[in-house]
C-alpha cells in the first residue's frame, strides 16, 4: 500500500485535513499506521475523538511508533481510548 485508498469527499474541513495529517507524517511506518486507520475511521469518529487524535498527532513520529510497538508511554494527555484503538487496529489488510 502506497497511501490513501479514502476520498476525502463528503468529509468536512476538519477531518480532510486530520485525514491529510495521518498519512503525511514524516515516516513510513506512521504514515501506514495512522493513514491507514484514518481511511477507515475517519468518517465515524466523533467530535471528542478527532480532538484526541489532534492531540495524538502532536507527538513524534518516533515516540509514536515506540508507543505502538510498546517500548515508551505516551503521556496521558495523548494515551487515552483513541490511541488503544490505534494500537488494536490490523496494519495489514490481510492481502500480503
Amino acid at each position: 500500500m502506497t497511501g490513501t485508498t479514502r476520498s476525502s469527499d463528503g468529509l468536512d474541513n476538519r477531518r480532510k485535513r486530520l485525514l491529510f495529517r495521518c498519512w503525511h507524517r514524516g515516516t513510513r511506518e506512521m504514515d501506514l499506521i495512522l493513514g491507514r486507520f484514518a481511511d477507515a475511521e475517519i468518517g465515524n469518529l466523533s467530535d471528542a475523538e478527532l480532538t484526541e487524535l489532534e492531540t495524538l498527532l502532536e507527538e513524534s513520529d518516533p515516540d509514536l511508533y515506540a508507543a505502538i510497538t510498546g517500548d515508551k508511554v505516551l503521556p496521558a494527555v495523548a494515551n487515552g481510548a483513541l490511541f488503544a484503538r490505534i494500537k488494536a487496529f490490523p496494519i495489514t489488510d490481510g492481502n500480503l
